[in-house]
């Protein structure tokens, strides 16, 4: 994906090494206990062990689960352009750029400012206004402190572990995250929430499925409004990625039972249907995974 153009976005933060603002509990001790109703941070994948959304206390869940969070705290967060010092960071600078563009402009065409999410780039730990994780988690969006945040190091494990190589797979985890965001502005995240703490547990797992497929189509709506930028290959990349986390996938290849009822971020065949729905309209209108069929 072609994005050198792009300056890098301003609203990047380095937070070192267990460091970040927030605070509160550790977040990856008490999944198992929120089994889909306690507090999180939405990431793409699925905890394929502890896993799932979990959004009463304000955030939404990450992709791996394991560890807890270190104790050690770094020193003040560096931001900043400054920030996006290493050609992983870079690119996901750019990429966030080329989302505070895209997601300007559509909200600019319905009358709505666009409140830009904050990226913040850690290594192993971080604290965040959702509590504490590790980056065993994967990638994840914080709702209160609307920070998506970062350890680069993902990028390795999605090439080596998932199989899915190549900037656009980068790409389309920070779209996807950012999609989180979206959600947190529309309000649709908040009302999953509130829905999550009356219903049964498989009901409030779907209603997480709907809210992650339409966090998968919201990044190929970015990608589609940005068309121009794609290379060859670069949609096969993406559609890779997205077969590769669903949930019946890491279930299966975790050596356990696939359990639907468990479900929470979708099988590998609906987000790949959500990611190309996004891609084919570029539309955030026909994202609509609460009210369609998913």
């Amino acid at each position: 994906m072609r994005l050198d153009d792009f300056d890098p976005s301003d609203n990047v933060r380095d937070l070192g090494s267990g460091g970040g603002g927030g605070g509160g509990f550790p977040l990856l001790g008490l999944l198992p206990l929120f089994l889909g109703r306690g507090m999180g941070c939405g990431g793409i994948g699925l905890l394929v062990v502890v896993g799932i959304i979990f959004l009463s206390m304000g955030g939404l869940g990450g992709l791996t689960g394991g560890g807890q969070a270190p104790t050690t705290k770094s020193g003040a967060p560096t931001s900043g352009a400054s920030v996006c010092n290493t050609a992983e960071r870079r690119f996901s600078c750019q990429v966030l750029a080329s989302t505070e563009q895209t997601w300007g402009k559509l909200f600019q065409a319905q009358g709505q400012t666009y409140r830009e999410p904050t990226l913040n780039f850690y290594q192993r730990g971080v604290s965040t206004g959702c509590g504490s994780a590790t980056s065993a988690a994967g990638p994840f969006y914080c709702p209160p402190d609307q920070g998506v945040y970062l350890d680069t190091s993902f990028f390795d494990e999605l090439q080596t572990k998932f199989g899915a190589a190549g900037d656009f797979a980068q790409a389309y985890v920070i779209a996807h995250e950012v999609g989180h965001h979206i959600q947190n502005l529309t309000g649709d995240a908040q009302r999953v929430s509130q829905a999550q703490r009356t219903l049964p547990e498989a009901q409030g797992n779907a209603q997480s499925v709907r809210l992650e497929l339409q966090a998968d189509c919201y990044a190929g709506v970015w990608a589609a409004q940005n068309r121009d930028r794609l290379e060859p290959g670069d949609i096969e990349e993406g559609l890779r990625a997205a077969n590769a986390i669903g949930d019946d996938t890491l279930q299966r290849e975790a050596g356990g039972t696939v359990v639907p009822d468990s479900f929470t971020h979708g099988t590998s065949a609906q987000r790949v249907k959500w990611l190309r729905v996004g891609l084919q309209s570029g539309n955030p209108a026909a994202c609509d995974t609460f009210n369609q069929p998913i």
